[in-house]
């Protein structure tokens, strides 16, 4: 109850405008594991007998719903939060849940972006440092794996994918996987290459993810809809093709306002093309990013 009381005290503070109308919805995947979506990155969550690990924790005007959501099933303290990467809709909760006692956990690079003010060249914005209390506590390199409410929840970092600092969370006895922003589901993702992010590593991320799962297997991406294997499958192939595209229309040396105006994410924009990232800001993002690598010359 304490805990609850001071969430409701910190969210109370933030701006009323970012709380309009959003419901917390939660989705029950396994025994103890929930997805929770809102506004922002989709939320895992783990509870039983040695309390709540959550991963991510969206807006910090959101936090007492979503601590409401959590509390329809489980009273237990929230012992963990993990950032999949550095993001605001995904860090957002950080300072309101660190104060309340939650330990916060991310990979190495996510505490040092969040150290210092960052700029997000793809939204001409810059985010200011955090708070210290809503930094990582604990931070790590590759891997890191907590065991709790009887399953090994295996976290290990994927590299230069949708940013530097991305984590993959595989409940090997659950059998659920959260790919934080690496997936997009139903949508062109985006690629934050200021922060790290490429094409390649978010191919090579889900590539990886897809070896732990079988058919069986539930998928909570960062946004969008609860998936499958086979969901994510065609997510990568979708991102691979459009990724050779683009490269062999470099390497033939046209511009980059010819690629956009070449179709070649026509298979797919009528479904995928209605999220903030449109064909046209997908196909700038992997030019820029096959330009940084270095390839399609």
């Amino acid at each position: 109850m304490r805990l609850f009381v001071g969430l409701a005290v910190l969210a109370a503070a933030a701006p009323l405008a970012a709380q309009e109308a959003v419901e917390i919805e939660s989705i029950d995947l396994a025994p103890g594991i929930h997805m929770l979506i809102g506004r922002g990155g989709n939320i895992g969550v783990s509870s039983g007998p040695d309390g709540v690990f959550l991963i991510d924790d969206q807006y910090a005007p959101l936090t007492e719903r979503i601590v409401g959501a959590i509390r329809e099933f489980t009273d237990g303290p929230i012992r963990f939060v993990l950032n999949t990467h550095w993001h605001g809709d995904h860090t957002g909760g950080n300072e309101n849940l660190g104060k309340a006692g939650a330990l916060i956990v991310a990979h190495d690079n996510v505490r040092e972006r969040m150290s210092v003010e960052q700029f997000m060249e793809a939204f001409d914005r810059r985010v200011p440092a955090s708070p210290q209390d809503a930094l990582p506590v604990v931070t790590f390199g590759e891997t890191v794996t907590f065991h709790l409410n009887g399953d090994e929840i295996h976290v290990f970092h994927v590299p230069h994918a949708h940013t530097d600092g991305d984590v993959i969370v595989h409940f090997r006895n659950a059998n659920v996987v959260h790919m934080g922003d690496t997936y997009f589901a139903g949508r062109y993702p985006f690629i934050d290459i200021g922060s790290g992010g490429s094409i390649d590593g978010v191919i090579a991320a889900a590539d990886v993810a897809l070896e732990l799962m079988d058919d069986e297997t539930k998928v909570i991406p960062g946004h969008g809809a609860l998936s499958t294997k086979a969901d994510l499958r065609r997510y990568r192939d979708v991102l691979a093709t459009v990724r050779d595209r683009v490269a062999a229309a470099m390497a033939a040396g046209r511009s980059l306002d010819d690629i956009k105006g070449a179709g070649l994410t026509s298979e797919w924009d009528a479904t995928w093309g209605g999220g903030f990232i449109n064909p046209e800001r997908f196909i700038e993002s992997v030019h820029a990013s096959l330009q940084e690598a270095g390839e399609g010359r």
